[in-house]
């Protein structure tokens, strides 16, 4: 038996959505980030209003860069002509299905068309920051996938220059890092990286020769024949010393001891 499966949540208010609805669209959009992407819907919506602006013969319904580009180069031409503002960063990441684009075009288009001003776009930078701060730290993305899900091939397609895609990309590592460097103040323990056998090792034979004086990168160590100075490299991430450089050590003081008698 087959089931009707539930509507996919748009992310739009209860009254847009009722109101495309009731725009009596080609398709309803049941995805808002791909299917407003191509301007196709935006010029419908526009067309139940200003028919005579908007011959919808004109418009692709392809998904293509190309056809996207033509769409909403129309669109742009009628918003300029009529004085009618739109985002245009808004309509950029609607182009490239950046995330909270596409959502912010329609209520803008909805204040637009019906005059109502009760609804504030959602402040978002178009990136998926959001969804990601949302997630647990084990299922955040890398950098080289923060850098596939926030540049679109087809920014790269429309914008071909290579210091340009650079930039956005450096743009998005640091994002990325600024991320992790919160993740680490907010549950160091999580990080905090665990002792090898040799840095457990050098770290009791350490307690074992240390005398009651210790300094932040030297020890005074005794033994019963003579006392031997110690230098070691000292870790504040693992609370432990370099076990190659104790063990050398360790190694000359036996011997001088083995020497002596």
């Amino acid at each position: 038996m087959a089931y009707a499966q539930h509507p996919k949540k748009t992310g739009l208010p209860r009254e847009v959505v009722k109101w495309l609805q009731n725009l009596d669209l080609s398709f309803y959009p049941k995805n808002v980030r791909r299917d407003f992407s191509n301007g196709y819907l935006v010029a419908e919506m526009f067309s139940r209003y200003h028919p005579e602006d908007f011959p919808m013969h004109s418009y692709d319904k392809g998904s293509s860069l190309s056809a996207k580009q033509w769409n909403w180069s129309q669109i742009e031409r009628f918003l300029q002509r009529k004085k009618l503002h739109v985002m245009k960063e808004a309509i950029y990441g609607t182009i490239h299905c950046k995330p909270g684009a596409a959502e912010l075009v329609v209520q803008e288009i909805y204040t637009i068309l019906t005059n109502i001003k009760g609804f504030q776009g959602p402040k978002t930078d178009f990136t998926d920051q959001e969804y990601q701060e949302q997630l647990p730290m084990v299922a955040r993305s890398t950098a080289s996938k923060a850098i596939k899900n926030n540049l679109r091939i087809t920014e790269i397609m429309a914008e071909p220059n290579i210091s340009t895609n650079q930039t956005k990309a450096e743009a998005i590592i640091r994002r990325h890092l600024e991320l992790k460097a919160a993740e680490r103040a907010y549950n160091p323990g999580h990080f905090k990286g665990k002792s090898t056998m040799a840095q457990l090792a050098a770290t009791s034979l350490l307690s074992s020769y240390q005398g009651d004086q210790c300094s932040g990168s030297s020890a005074s160590v005794g033994t019963s024949s003579s006392e031997f100075h110690i230098s070691y490299s000292f870790s504040t991430k693992t609370n432990t010393v370099d076990p190659l450089v104790l063990c050398a050590e360790m190694h000359r003081l036996v011997s001088a001891d083995f020497d002596g008698n």
